[in-house]
């Protein structure tokens, strides 16, 4: 398998791993980052009451009411 890596700040990153003498090469650097990277899983399909069921509730602590401070002084001149 052949792969191209078109980043150069990826590819910079693979370098400093590599210099950093914990690899031996790029697909032991590879190998260790997907081994280390949480399998995201795909979520579930829920209707729009599911969903707003699951976020109701969460702003009932917000004070939304306007800050009636004018602010402080400015002199226009």
């Amino acid at each position: 398998m052949t792969i191209e890596i078109h980043q150069p700040e990826l590819e910079a990153l693979i370098s400093q791993q590599l210099a950093s003498g914990r690899f031996q090469d790029v697909e032991d650097v590879l190998l260790h980052a997907l081994r280390s990277a949480p399998i995201l899983k795909p979520a579930p399909n829920r209707s729009l009451v599911e969903v707003c069921a699951m976020v109701r509730g969460l702003m009932d602590d917000v004070d939304f009411s306007r800050n009636p401070s004018t602010g402080r002084p400015l002199e226009l001149a």
